[in-house]
């Protein structure tokens, strides 16, 4: 992709790429793409730990506009993954990158929040409906397929050997009055995701688009 960006902004995206580079965030680990595009951004994300992901690592990569940072980066994932919030073609939903999106917001916070969305999916507002219902409805069924699809798909890593690949402390599965289930995301979950917010002053909030506004649970990160 050629596109014309003003000197001041390729000087700034360098920047933020190579303190990719020298000071990698937690799972992070950015890739040069094949023609070294400033406007093309590739990074692997590694599966958290206790996530279906673990274990498998996930190529993203970020599409900058002409008028960047006006306007915000396309987010996608090149390898296929079994997620609520990510579609078939591999589109990310998330508010960051839409209506969330300040011109301040850096490369690596915008790989953090991806990372973080791998934690906790937000099924409500998804945009692979079919994971949405079977986080619902299913969480046990929802990782095993999330699970089959990293093996598959994912570029395998070496993951240590007392790691916790046991996803069940992350979300528990509760059984409301009609019937349905509910997921509930617990405060260890909740810590995960404040573990960036000394790395940013920017808020990190990670609902779709469509979700609830007043929905206090999506707030997730505060300053």
């Amino acid at each position: 992709m050629s596109l014309t960006l003003a000197p001041e902004i390729v000087s700034r995206i360098m920047s933020e790429i190579r303190s990719l580079v020298r000071k990698p965030l937690e799972d992070i680990e950015y890739i040069e793409n094949d023609d070294n595009s400033v406007t093309e951004i590739h990074c692997y994300i590694h599966g958290p730990a206790d996530t279906p992901y673990y274990g498998g690592k996930f190529r993203i990569k970020l599409i900058l506009h002409a008028d960047y940072p006006n306007t915000p980066p396309k987010g996608f994932f090149l390898t296929k993954i079994y997620h609520p919030n990510v579609s078939n073609n591999g589109d990310i939903c998330v508010n960051t990158l839409k209506r969330d999106w300040k011109s301040d917001v850096t490369i690596g916070h915008i790989f953090a929040v991806i990372r973080c969305l791998l934690i906790i999916p937000f099924p409500e507002s998804s945009l692979n409906d079919e994971a949405g219902k079977l986080f619902m409805e299913s969480f046990d069924e929802f990782a095993k397929r999330a699970r089959i699809m990293t093996e598959v798909h994912s570029i395998p890593v070496e993951v240590a050997k007392n790691a916790s690949s046991n996803i069940k402390t992350k979300s528990k599965s509760k059984t409301t009055g009609n019937g349905t289930n509910n997921i509930d995301i617990n405060s260890e979950s909740i810590s995960i995701f404040k573990n960036i917010e000394s790395n940013t002053n920017t808020n990190i909030n990670i609902t779709d688009e469509n979700s609830n506004e007043n929905s206090n649970n999506k707030q997730v990160v505060k300053p």
